[in-house]
């Protein structure tokens, strides 16, 4: 198991998550078809280029999730009871087909729960960074964890 529990966070803990992901055009057309988003930027090459990008843009909420998904098995794997919520979900640069994207983590609170003793809430500031160095994901993460003992 690889994620921490509760009890072996700090606030104030971060990480830089090894995984790296290169986007490619079939992860952003199956994410935006299977999630029925019908954005001419994320689908159709033409459009994409009469905008003030030029190019296809990834979709936003697949941005979102693989930056998630990229922190898991460092943070929640096998400790998560639920996540709670997203929150503060801001993405301040695109995404394009061929970036490469990594993820970090920032333990940014802690907080007993109150009506279950054997878990505790962490909250996590995730971020996705680029090749270039650019954050284009930002968002806080409640994570409902058990404890280690």
């Amino acid at each position: 198991m690889a994620g921490r529990h509760f009890d072996e966070w700090t606030v104030g803990d971060k990480l830089t998550h090894e995984i790296r992901r290169t986007v490619t055009e079939a992860d952003n057309l199956f994410f935006t078809v299977m999630t029925h988003n019908p954005q001419p930027l994320h689908l159709d090459v033409e459009a994409a280029k009469e905008s003030e990008f030029g190019q296809i843009l990834v979709n936003g909420t697949y941005t979102f999730s693989l930056m998630v998904g990229l922190s898991v098995g460092d943070t929640t794997l096998g400790t998560l009871v639920a996540n709670l919520g997203y929150d503060k979900l801001v993405m301040p640069k695109p995404v394009f087909i061929g970036d490469t994207l990594h993820a970090t983590s920032e333990v940014i609170a802690l907080r007993e729960s109150k009506s279950r003793p054997d878990t505790g809430i962490v909250t996590f500031m995730h971020e996705a960074v680029n090749q270039r160095g650019e954050v284009v994901c930002r968002c806080e993460r409640s994570a409902l964890l058990k404890k280690a003992g």
